[in-house]
């Protein structure tokens, strides 16, 4: 199982929009468009990184690529 990381926009701390923790498990997520799949270029689509709430499961999707993820401390 993945370790829980706390992730940063800049200076801000990210936090669970439902539960409001601070811990997440990350994931990179495609972001797949019906074009590039008829084309059969989905491979080339989109990506973006998915933190996924440890407490809760909710899963948020950041296409910034300023995010910043940071080993959680004890």
């Amino acid at each position: 199982m993945a370790e829980p990381v706390r992730a940063s926009l800049g200076e801000m701390w990210i936090t669970c929009q439902v539960c409001r923790s601070e811990l997440f498990r990350e994931r990179g997520i495609r972001l797949n468009s019906t074009g590039m799949e008829f084309m059969k270029l989905a491979w080339a689509d989109a990506t973006a990184t998915g933190l996924i709430c440890w407490k809760c499961g909710y899963v948020h999707l950041f296409v910034n690529r300023e995010i910043r993820l940071h080993r959680a401390e004890d």
